[in-house]
């Protein structure tokens, strides 16, 4: 059987293993990085990392878009089936044009203002002067994004609660503008955990689907308060049993950036944070290359395509089998690698490593 040549690995792209304890924050050169871990169980901060830099939200004003319009309706919390299910796209989904509905409906940077005031947010503000339009824009930063999830855990009434924590727990691998959301929290830790996601600045380049982003969101333009010219990735959300710690990830990104190295860049970063009560799933993350990778349900090509991964991303092997031959010249190899973050197969071919058979990896 003919087998692949050897493949030099890229320098930093070949396996890497789960963080030691207490290892240094993984940021990247050229990334910008708002982090902030709070462990609810002793009430403490584990991590902080220019927690109060404002980062424009991206996605993660859904939170308060959401929590402004649950505000106030009453002990029964109802709503509408259509108004529901559009609140929970918005919520599971990241769907820019429900957020864009309420926006408009619920008086726009009004609600963050409301929020501002109703939870004691200290560095939160409406979108720029001259771009009222633009929720995203809205500036965040990691110590307020802490307090949210506080709110909710703590003080909401349990009916907003379960509609808000419910839907993150629900989180989708893929948001309705075709992105991967499998970055950041739900990457680097088991279940249980609950995450909103938020991304800004990538263009049409999602790899879940060929859906085009709601235009509005995603914009280049100059403004003053926060950036909105670099690529923006932030992951946040609550991880462990009974939603031990709040984890607050913020990263500005060169506009050089991939979103397959801005994916890895983010997950290298929460692999390294201390998270109480997290759990780092098995396996060994390696290195990808090529575009359009095709995640499959079994080990041959004719197998149900998945996902596509986004171009370049580290990925987490647990495990690796022999399969179907397949040949990209001029590489040959029959074994696939099992990623257990998307629940299939990709070849070893695309696997940065430089034999045919990866390295510490058990067969499956």
């Amino acid at each position: 059987m003919a087998v692949a040549p050897a493949r030099a690995a890229e320098p930093g792209a070949g396996p890497r293993g789960a963080p030691a304890a207490a290892a240094a924050l993984d940021i990247p050169p050229g990334v910008t990085a708002g982090v902030a871990v709070f462990d609810r169980q002793t009430g403490t901060f584990t991590e902080q990392h220019n927690p109060r830099t404002r980062f424009r939200s991206a996605s993660i004003v859904k939170l308060l878009i959401a929590l402004d319009h649950l505000w106030n309706r009453g002990p029964a919390y109802g709503l509408p089936a259509d108004d529901r299910a559009r609140l929970d796209t918005m919520l599971r989904a990241s769907d820019d044009a429900s957020a864009s509905y309420y926006w408009s409906r619920n008086g726009g940077g009004a609600i963050v203002d409301r929020m501002v005031t109703r939870l004691g947010l200290a560095d939160t503000a409406g979108p720029p002067a001259g771009y009222p339009a633009f929720w995203a824009y809205t500036a965040l930063s990691a110590a307020d994004t802490v307090r949210i999830y506080r709110y909710l855990l703590d003080s909401a009434p349990e009916p907003v609660r379960t509609i808000v924590m419910g839907n993150l727990r629900q989180s989708a691998r893929c948001g309705t503008d075709g992105f991967d959301q499998r970055f950041g929290i739900p990457a680097s830790f088991e279940r249980p955990w609950a995450v909103k996601q938020g991304w800004s600045g990538f263009g049409d380049s999602g790899d879940c689907s060929n859906t085009t982003a709601v235009a509005g969101t995603r914009g280049a333009v100059g403004a003053n308060d926060v950036d909105v010219t670099q690529r923006a990735l932030h992951t946040t959300g609550t991880v462990g049993n009974a939603d031990r710690s709040i984890v607050a990830v913020f990263t500005l990104q060169p506009t050089s950036t991939s979103f397959g190295a801005a994916y890895t860049n983010v997950n290298r970063l929460v692999r390294s944070l201390d998270v109480p009560g997290g759990v780092h799933p098995a396996g060994t993350w390696f290195g990808t290359w090529g575009t359009d990778v095709r995640v499959r349900a079994g080990t041959t090509t004719s197998s149900t395509v998945l996902t596509e991964l986004p171009a370049g991303v580290e990925v987490l092997v647990r495990c690796q089998r022999q399969g179907q031959q397949v040949e990209v010249p001029p590489y040959v190899n029959d074994r696939w690698a099992y990623l257990p973050l998307y629940g299939g197969y990709i070849t070893n071919i695309y696997v940065r490593s430089p034999d045919n058979v990866l390295p510490g990896v058990p067969s499956c």
